[in-house]
Parts: structure tokens; C-alpha cells; sequence
């Protein structure tokens, strides 16, 4: 356990990729493949489920460093982070436990979980004392499953074939699925990551997916596109779509949905079982699930975008069980673009072009109301395209995607082995104010950097009217700028929630979001998807700030 936690410390003390690196492969070197296994999985984003309510750890962290509970809770807001209060209220214990991080993580930690509040009252405190402030800080993250470290899944990958002496792409496709919740970190996973490459691996794949390609925001004028990505006829065009990006695997006689989050949904979407009757073994394709009109029929002559709202898709992705209502109410379809494997052969070496024309002709031959072929634009100019993207909006779609048509299929953001682009359009903006502040995570844990915004119930000509939250947002602004607003937050904070300032109304910021939806979850009535603070309106006042009646407008 001291050394993943001397290990965190490096990773957050640094900026720098190649110490961050550095710090990642001499672990890796010296550590038990047991917890290097953990290590990679909390390295790599996985995090296991909160094991001991909050309510419990600050009761138990204030009996056992005997403060009382007004200056636990002064200490809780100049820190800003949980863990690190405890471990910094506690009487510091010099480092006793010589146990690893997957004896203290499946041992002492995860069977915490469902333990009564009188036994949490013995263990925690015990398990406290073996370690020093460093290891229980990390410690804690990991119950209250916060632990947050910043360093990429790329980097990780990085570090692994280093230590391995592997090629990162093989360790990268290894690595898919690794966090998944399903998956439980071993030694016998972790050697596997870094084993010597054989030559049956690819066919003892299951129903593991490759790692996705990511995209590149494009943002010049389209007066740019020629000279920087050359005629329009080198590039494949088609709509962005608003849903979850999936890989569709058919292997062995069963099929398997990943989510880009290397998630294992197929149990998400049952009316996609029916694919398996369609489609050939060693399959796999890349594409997006929507939620979408008529899914049904699937007897257009003509395709036209019939896409939903991403919240409609929303309401079956946070439901325990689909019943046959949702399923009615929420079909959806799978929109596919890629074609990644045919034949049990990886294809992700051939041209978009040359993988395009394979994918036709498995679509057709499938002829599954479920799964469409994602249409492509056709076009003699990039004005053209450009007239063509402004329908975006009305098709419920975010824009479009480019693709070099003699690229291959890379791993994650990368241009090496070709290159696809998101030309996304502009965002929906509205000026609001901050009514809620709340400290950030990380290094921004002392700084009050998430926000909560409003607007208007009324017009300003209005008799009465109130601001009425509608949407969070955290990322931004710079960082001077955040300080700045940190300290008028301070200063004009007129009442706490727990760890929620609520601030006297007073600075108006332009939000940018994708996407508008009505919502009966919000008192707004609105819900909007990926806000974020374009900038700080200094120039308007709190009373013009925009109104619900600007929000609804858009929804049009």
C-alpha cells in the first residue's frame, strides 16, 4: 500500500508526462504482479463503488481524533477534500502495514462494504493506524471510491509496454475492458497485459473490442479547409450523431455491445440480440446507438435521420430493468461506420475507404431493421459540406465527422496511422449567473471551481421574478480566473449546504452546451447536455442575464 501511495504522490505532484512516466514504469518494475494489477486498474480510470457512507467516516474520523465537530467540519471547508482532512486530523502514525495494495484493497477494504455503522466503528480506526498520512489519504479515496489520478489510459499504456518491452498498440487492446465493472484486477490479468505476444491471441479474443479511434475538434473557417486538409473529395463525410459510441462484436455464436467507456452493455440493449441471427461470426463493427423513429420498420427507400434526443436515450441507460414500455417508448438502432474485424481478421490496417465498402455490403446482406449504415455526404466543395452541416440542428445530429478516405483505424487521438475530425457546430450559448459554488477536485480541492447557474423566470420588465438553477459547469476558465472567482465567492457567500456555498448573485457568465431538452427532473424544466463557461460576461450586469423564455426558445 505505501508504495502505490508514494506512487500517487509522485503522479500528482507533476505536470511533466515523461516523470509522470517515469515514476509509472519503476513502479511497475519493482511491484508484485498482484499489485500492479490493482494499480493499473485504479491507474487506468476503474474505481470501485463507495464502500462506507460519508456520513460514517466523518462520525468515526472525529471520535478518533477527538475534535469536536464544528472544527472537524472548519478544517473539512479550509481543505476542501475529504480524505485529505482526515488524514491530516488524525494523529499521524508512522507507516506499520507491510501488506500490498491488493491485500489492503480485496481484504481489508472491499469487504467494509455493507458493514454496520457499530462494526465500521472498530475496523476503520484499526486499519487507520497501520498507516502514515500519505497511505490513509490514498486509503480513503479508495473507499469513498474518489480516488481520482491524473494520468492518461494513453500514458498508462505507455509506461506497461516500456516495461514489458511491448508495442503499445498490443498493450492498448489488451488493456480494453480492463476497468470494466465486471472484471476483478489479478495477478494472472496483470501478467497477461505484459505478457510475450503469441501467435493465437488474436483468436483467444472473446468478446474483447479493439480500442476505439478518437477524433480531432476541427475549429478553422471553412476558407481554411482547403489548404489545410486538401480537396473535399479526399475525405469521408458523414453526420456526428448524439448517442453512444459502441462496438458491436459477433463472435463464437454470441454477440457483445462495449460502450467507448469500455463498458460491457449488452444487456442495456436486448432488442440488438436479434443482430446475431444477421450477422457472421468474427465480426466487429464500430458505430453509434441512438435512440431513434420507426426502428421498427426499416423499409425507407430513401434514409432519412429520424435520431432522438440523447435524454430520451438517457432514461434507459439509468434504469435497472427495461420493461416493455421503455423498450416501446425508447427504440433504438445501431448506426454503424467502421468496420473493424471480418472473418476474424483484423481489417483496422485496410483504408476507410477499402472498410466503408466491406461494411455495405455486410449491412445489406443483414437487413436488420436495427442496424443501418451511417449515410455519407456527398460533396464538390467545402462550402458545399458547410451548407450541408448547417441542417445539423433540425436532423438532431451535433455536425460532422471527417475521415481521411485512405486512413486506417488508429488508438485513441492519435494522426499516426490517419486521422478523423469532428466539425462539430457552434454551441448553444445563454448568459447566466452563479448562484452555487462548491470546491473542485484534485489540485483545484481549495478553490471553489464548480458552479451552479440560472437564469430568469420572467423578462426584466417583470413585477416580480426569481432565477431558477439549470445547469453545472466546471470546466472553462483559466486558472487565474478561477482564483479570481474563488475569492469573490468568499466573500459573498451568504448561507452552506453541506459542502454548497450559495453566493449572492453577482457574476453573469456566457454557457455554452450541445444540446437542449425539456426535462421533468429539473425545476428549470430544461435540461442541457455538456455545459461548459465560455466566458465571463464582466460586461453585463446580473439583471441581463437571459431568462427561461431564452432557453425554451432553443428547443424549437
Amino acid at each position: 500500500m505505501k508504495a502505490f501511495a508514494e506512487l500517487y504522490a509522485e503522479l500528482d505532484a507533476s505536470t511533466s508526462n515523461n516523470a509522470k512516466l517515469a515514476a509509472m514504469q519503476n513502479y511497475f518494475a519493482q511491484a508484485a504482479p498482484e499489485d500492479a494489477a490493482w494499480a493499473v486498474y485504479f491507474l487506468s480510470g476503474g474505481r470501485p463503488r463507495q464502500l462506507v457512507p460519508v456520513r460514517v467516516l466523518r462520525e468515526v474520523a472525529m471520535a478518533f481524533s477527538g475534535l469536536p465537530q464544528w472544527l472537524f467540519e472548519e478544517s473539512y471547508q479550509a481543505v476542501g477534500d475529504l480524505a485529505e482532512t482526515i488524514s491530516l486530523v488524525l494523529p499521524q502514525m508512522s507507516h506499520r502495514s507491510t501488506d500490498g495494495l491488493a491485500t489492503w484493497v480485496e481484504d481489508k477494504l472491499l469487504p467494509l462494504r455493507g458493514e454496520t455503522p457499530q462494526s465500521l466503528a472498530q475496523r476503520l480506526p484499526m486499519l487507520w493506524a497501520q498507516l502514515d498520512s500519505q497511505s490513509l489519504m490514498v486509503c480513503i479515496k479508495l473507499i469513498t471510491g474518489s480516488l481520482r489520478i491524473g494520468v492518461s489510459k494513453l500514458l498508462v499504456t505507455r509506461a506497461l509496454a516500456a516495461v514489458a518491452n511491448l508495442d503499445s498498440k498490443r498493450v492498448a487492446q489488451r488493456l480494453v475492458g480492463y476497468t470494466d465493472q465486471t472484471h476483478r484486477p489479478s495477478a494472472a490479468s496483470y501478467l497477461k497485459l505484459i505478457a510475450a505476444e503469441s501467435l493465437d491471441e488474436h483468436a483467444q479474443r472473446g468478446g474483447q473490442p479493439y480500442p476505439f479511434f478518437l477524433a480531432h475538434a476541427l475549429s478553422p473557417s471553412v476558407e481554411q479547409f482547403e489548404a489545410l486538409l486538401g480537396p473535399v473529395q479526399h475525405w469521408q463525410a458523414e453526420w456526428k450523431w448524439d448517442g453512444i459510441r459502441a462496438q458491436l462484436i459477433k463472435r463464437d455464436g454470441r454477440l457483445w455491445i462495449w460502450s467507448r467507456g469500455e463498458e460491457l452493455m449488452t444487456e442495456c440493449f436486448p432488442e440488438l440480440d436479434s443482430l446475431i441471427l444477421g450477422l457472421p461470426d468474427g465480426l466487429v463493427i464500430d458505430g453509434e446507438i441512438v435512440a431513434w423513429k420507426s426502428a421498427s420498420t426499416g423499409t425507407e427507400k430513401a434514409f432519412e435521420p429520424a435520431a432522438q434526443p440523447f435524454a430520451l436515450l438517457q432514461q434507459r441507460i439509468g434504469r435497472k430493468t427495461l420493461d416493455r414500455k421503455i423498450l416501446e417508448e425508447v427504440p433504438v438502432v445501431l448506426l454503424a461506420f467502421d468496420l473493424l474485424e471480418w472473418q476474424g481478421e483484423d481489417w483496422r490496417n485496410r483504408s476507410q475507404a477499402e472498410r466503408r465498402a466491406q461494411l455495405e455490403w455486410v449491412v445489406s446482406d443483414c437487413a436488420n431493421p436495427r442496424l443501418h449504415l451511417s449515410p455519407l455526404l456527398t460533396a464538390d466543395t467545402w462550402l458545399d459540406l458547410a451548407h450541408q452541416r448547417e441542417a445539423s440542428r433540425a436532423l438532431g445530429v451535433e455536425g460532422l465527422m471527417l475521415k481521411a478516405r485512405d486512413a486506417m483505424y488508429g488508438v485513441g487521438r492519435t494522426k499516426g496511422m490517419g486521422v478523423w475530425w469532428k466539425w462539430k457546430v457552434d454551441p448553444f450559448s445563454v448568459d447566466a449567473v452563479l448562484i452555487y459554488a462548491q470546491r473542485g477536485q484534485g489540485r483545484r480541492a481549495s478553490l471553489y471551481s464548480d458552479y451552479t447557474f440560472a437564469v430568469w423566470d420572467g423578462p426584466p420588465d417583470a413585477s416580480e421574478r426569481s432565477l431558477v438553477p439549470f445547469a453545472k459547469a466546471y470546466s472553462g476558465l483559466s486558472d487565474d480566473e478561477i482564483r479570481q472567482v474563488d475569492s469573490i465567492v468568499r466573500k459573498t457567500t451568504v448561507e452552506k449546504f453541506g459542502p454548497v456555498s450559495t453566493v449572492q448573485p453577482s457574476l453573469v457568465f456566457e454557457l455554452g452546451f450541445e444540446g437542449i431538452a425539456l426535462s421533468r427532473r429539473h425545476k428549470s424544466g430544461i435540461a442541457v447536455r455538456f455545459p461548459r463557461m465560455l466566458r465571463w460576461r464582466k460586461d453585463k450586469s446580473v439583471e441581463e442575464a437571459d431568462s427561461l423564455a431564452t432557453l425554451q426558445n432553443l428547443l424549437s
